[in-house]
């Protein structure tokens, strides 16, 4: 008789047998998918992370203009980038915020005029430290982004806004410091700095509710002579990409001194515990795999004992002893593929809270400052891929095969006269 046929004939005739065997390879199967499923959840996270979060490159140097902060933004490594242009101009139909405390020592004569509006030009508004990490928050609208380069918009803070009656839609105008250039702004979005009024005079351009947001084009058509950035922010992967990035930035600045400064705390507080959790799912992986073999080799083992006798007679019917190791790597290895669909069901279930207890935990210990306000909130969806069955069915038939060929070797030394006589 084949040795397959044989095999299933013995798992219908020892059920009992046969449904233990189920049930812990449902389990490893289960533990293992959950393993996988936990291994991919951790992946997309860091992945999400890293493009949301990152690692933000702050430089500053003398000669760094807005061309060479788009030639380096458009590197392969930078994921977002903001340069920043700040300029000083008139207001032109609207009532700049001044300070409520007297100046001191009056008007000077001679002093150098100021100008009430601070005027930053910004690539990507949610990029500015402030934003970025909630002390500027928008309540209206929205920021300045990329597409807004060939359009005359601003974003506007809330004091300055309800002193003039201004709404999303409204137009207010700035004059160039020379007076020469005036241009129509439309406000597109209204945020609010928590920084509170000065206690002491402030200049009015230094007074927080005096700064608006413009894209980098319309500063640049406000002062066509300010050329240097006051720095530019480039979102990285990773905090291993720097170096590389540092390297490009001083291929393109020359020689001179810059300054090159890497904030890498948002990525850690977030993407580490995400990444241990991934190290945990892999050793769990490993440890699942090895305790099964051993398992499974232990209970095999003992079959072989309790089967000696049928093992002795198919040998002095002239059954080949690699036939018998083959019969019962079948008969494990054919409770292990049924086990596979029953996990793909059962890890289903079960990872997806186990999931959300372990990176919905690491997301809850994250501070809320270490966060920026762009970052992914919710854990991730824990999803049966036909890649994580394939490994779960390949590490469950390798444990078969290891759980049955290495007790195997016993069968190997079985003779089988000396089997039928210590039967008698």
């Amino acid at each position: 008789m084949n040795f397959a046929k044989r095999a299933g004939l013995s798992l219908r005739a020892r059920k009992v047998r046969t449904a233990v065997l189920l049930g812990i390879f449902v389990v490893i199967c289960t533990l293992l998918l959950g393993g996988f499923l936990l291994q991919g959840a951790t992946a997309r996270q860091e992945a999400d992370a890293q493009r949301t979060i990152g690692v933000d490159v702050t430089l500053k140097g003398k000669g760094l203009t807005p061309a060479l902060a788009d030639r380096l933004g458009s590197s392969p490594r930078v994921h977002r980038y903001n340069p920043r242009l700040p300029i000083q101009a008139e207001a032109r139909g609207i009532e700049p915020l001044e300070s409520d405390v007297p100046k001191p020592g009056g008007n000077r004569a001679g002093a150098k005029p100021q100008r009430p509006l601070a005027l930053n030009g910004v690539r990507d508004s949610g990029l500015l430290l402030p934003f970025s990490y909630g002390s500027n928050k928008i309540t209206a609208g929205r920021g300045i982004t990329p597409e807004d380069a060939g359009r005359e918009v601003a974003v506007v803070e809330k004091r300055l806004a309800e002193k003039n009656g201004l709404k999303l839609g409204d137009t207010i105008r700035v004059q160039s410091a020379d007076g020469k250039r005036t241009v129509p702004l439309t406000v597109v979005g209204i945020y609010r700095d928590s920084m509170p009024d000065p206690s002491r005079w402030t200049p009015p351009h230094l007074l927080p509710g005096n700064t608006l947001y413009v894209p980098v084009p319309t500063i640049q058509q406000l002062s066509p002579g300010s050329a240097d950035l006051a720095e530019a922010v480039f979102r990285i992967g990773s905090p291993e990409q720097a170096e590389q990035l540092h390297a490009e930035a001083r291929r393109l600045l020359g020689t001179g001194a810059f300054d090159f400064r890497v904030n890498d705390k948002a990525y850690k507080d977030q993407v580490r515990p995400i990444q241990r959790v991934g190290t945990l799912a892999r050793l769990i992986v490993r440890l699942i795999a090895v305790a099964g073999a051993l398992i499974l080799g232990l209970i095999v083992m003992l079959q072989i004992r309790e089967r000696r006798d049928e093992l002795g007679m198919l040998l002095s019917l002239g059954e080949k002893k690699w036939k018998l190791i083959g019969q019962h790597t079948v008969e494990v290895a054919a409770v292990a593929l049924p086990a596979v669909a029953v996990a793909a069901l059962a890890g289903q279930v079960a990872a997806q809270p186990a999931g959300d207890a372990l990176l919905g935990h690491q997301e809850s210990d994250t501070s809320p400052r270490s966060r920026p306000s762009d970052a992914p909130a919710d854990s991730p969806e824990m999803r049966v891929q036909p890649s994580d069955l394939g490994k779960v069915a390949s590490i469950g038939l390798g444990i078969s095969l290891v759980s049955t060929v290495v007790p195997g070797i016993g069968i190997l030394r079985l003779h089988p006269r000396s089997i039928l006589i210590d039967s008698e």
